[in-house]
């Protein structure tokens, strides 16, 4: 019984110092195509979003606990985001590629790219390149 009263006091002095809004970072890579967003879901309250390279992702906040991130440009980028004292609520690798089948084509004139988007016919997408062509 002395067991027992030892391991609940220790859990509830545990759950005390953590307090009920405690933050946990989520660390993993995450793929988003091209031109679509992912939604996630943080286990935190953010308060400042962090994004390592926006050409390459854009983050849209929702709510508290709600992002949407976007895929702008290929590459790889890193999202954190933290609560109002700075602890990391989410951090995430983000990889931003063509989907299958997405119609994307890079057309190359000399030192140029004009990137297409193409379906049943290819048009220049709206979207430049690092040269600057549309």
């Amino acid at each position: 019984m002395i067991r027992t009263s030892r391991l609940l006091t220790a859990i509830a002095l545990a759950a005390t110092v953590a307090g009920p809004g405690l933050a946990v970072a989520q660390s993993a890579r995450l793929n988003v195509e091209i031109d679509q967003a992912q939604r996630v879901q943080m286990q935190g309250q953010a308060s400042s979003v962090i994004v390592g390279n926006p050409k390459i992702a854009d983050v849209t906040v929702v709510d508290a606990n709600t992002l949407y991130i976007t895929g702008r440009g290929y590459g790889v980028t890193e999202v954190v985001a933290v609560d109002a004292v700075g602890r990391t609520v989410f951090q995430s690798q983000v990889v931003v590629s063509a989907g299958a089948g997405s119609g994307q084509v890079r057309v190359w004139r000399g030192a140029q790219s004009t990137e297409m988007a193409c379906g049943s016919s290819c048009s220049p997408s709206v979207r430049p390149t690092e040269s600057g062509a549309e």
